[in-house]
């Protein structure tokens, strides 16, 4: 009796194993992939793109069998797949187990050709199994650009809009040169990319076509990860610099400027927009900057100077929120005389019709002033709008603790409009400085708003 019931329990054992590791057959057997498409934004012709992926599941109790797997564009595809991990552009007789999956593996890479704008590629994949077909599409934009690598400017230089600019590794604007950007011009910076100055830079952007740095992943995701690329680095030697109507989104450290040469601030920032910095938007050591109508939020640390210099920022609006990416854990605005060694020194700033906000929570006072030493020492604050309590420095008919009221901060959507509401505190409450026109190129009238745009 024993022995026939250890027979029967083999025989079902067998016969129940068979079954569920047997392939199924069937044109009716389900496969399902996590997608239909998989859409690359613009890709640029050297870069590559970020390798996407999507899995093929079986939801079968038995076995699978893939006969066929093709990439359609076969060896000419833009396009370059993995399945399984194994790299190719034609896979036959794939297994899949019973309720079990496989990854396919994506990456665009587009070949050169004639045109300036963004141009559309597509292929496809087809999987084949039991006398069925499915299909996933695939689609990116691709993009020529100038390629620079390692590149070093060795002569006065000038960059027109015909193509975007890809920095590759760094580059370099030599002592006693100048590299002149034309309105309009795009920058992409790869990951390791610096733009270091030690000649000139001049950034003519105008309101309507504004110059953009920022970094060459432009994929969901990607596009609005901060730290993505090095940011623009003003050394010692560099003098001369003026920049207008430019963006600068996603960097560690947007513009970091070293070096104070004379009475001429180093830097001249004209209408310009820096956000989403995981590390500084403006870090400025020893130097001295000019800065109007500019719009600084969102950075780790928005504004930061060290080691004393001569500073004057006008109309501007520096505001810090948390976001998905970036935590507003610092004030917007951080000043020191004083350099890494604690050693003084010599610190000039006015900061006239501006505002220095952030959201309630960790920051309780959004300017930080650090005064170390006898070395001079003046920093004005007239006509601002501040959070926290009174630093140390002079102010004038400045506004405490009011919400400026921003017309949309939501940062759970990532969307931030620092334009002012009706009834802001900031309408009107400016100090006429000359400052004809605001951010948007809006006409600013005879009592001035505080921050970078006026209210209409």
């Amino acid at each position: 009796m024993k022995l026939l019931y250890l027979f029967s329990f083999i025989t079902f054992f067998a016969v129940t194993s068979c079954k569920k590791t047997s392939f199924i057959t069937s044109p009716d057997a389900l496969l399902f992939t996590s997608t239909d498409t998989l859409h690359f934004d613009t890709v640029f012709m050297e870069t590559g793109s970020i390798t996407q992926s999507f899995k093929i599941f079986n939801p079968n109790d038995q076995k699978l069998l893939i006969s066929n797997i093709q990439l359609a564009g076969g060896d000419n595809s833009s396009f370059k797949i993995n399945v399984d991990g194994s790299p190719g552009v034609n896979f036959s007789n794939i297994e899949i187990a019973p309720n079990d999956s496989i990854y396919v593996f994506v990456a665009a890479n587009i070949n050169h050709n004639s045109t300036n704008l963004p141009f559309l590629v597509q292929d496809s994949l087809q999987i084949n199994y039991n006398s069925n077909v499915q299909w996933v599409q695939l689609d990116a934009y691709g993009q020529n650009a100038h390629f620079l690598r390692n590149a070093i400017v060795t002569k006065d230089t000038s960059w027109s809009n015909d193509l975007p600019v890809v920095i590759l590794g760094s580059l370099t604007v030599a002592q006693g040169k100048t590299l002149t950007i034309s309105k309009g011009v795009r920058v992409y910076c790869h990951a390791d990319a610096k733009f270091i100055v030690n000649g000139s830079l001049h950034i003519n952007g105008e309101n309507s076509s504004r110059v953009i740095f920022t970094s060459d992943r432009l994929d969901d995701y990607y596009k609005d990860l901060p730290g993505s690329w090095q940011g623009i680095i003003f050394n010692q030697p560099s003098t001369n610099n003026f920049i207008n109507y430019t963006d600068f989104k996603n960097a560690k450290d947007a513009i970091v400027v070293n070096g104070f040469l004379n009475s001429s601030p180093k830097l001249n920032l004209n209408a310009c927009i820096i956000n989403n910095a995981s590390g500084s938007g403006i870090l400025s050591n020893h130097s001295g900057i000019n800065a109007v109508n500019c719009l600084i939020y969102n950075c780790a640390n928005n504004i930061q100077i060290t080691a004393g210099g001569n500073y004057n920022f006008t109309n501007c609006t520096v505001a810090g929120y948390s976001t998905n990416f970036v935590s507003h854990s610092n004030p917007v605005l951080s000043i020191s005389n004083a350099d890494s060694s604690n050693q003084p020194f010599p610190f000039y700033a006015n900061f006239i019709n501006s505002i220095f906000y952030g959201e309630e929570g960790i920051v309780t006072d959004e300017i930080a002033v650090q005064q170390t030493g006898n070395t001079p020492f003046t920093v004005n604050f007239e006509n601002d709008l501040y959070k926290g309590n009174s630093p140390i420095g002079d102010f004038a008919n400045c506004i405490q603790n009011a919400d400026p009221l921003f017309v949309n901060i939501d940062a759970g959507k990532n969307e931030f409009d620092f334009h002012l509401q009706p009834g802001s505190p900031c309408i009107n409450t400016g100090k006429k400085v000359g400052v004809s026109i605001d951010l948007d190129g809006t006409s600013r009238d005879a009592n001035p708003d505080i921050g970078c745009y006026e209210r209409q």
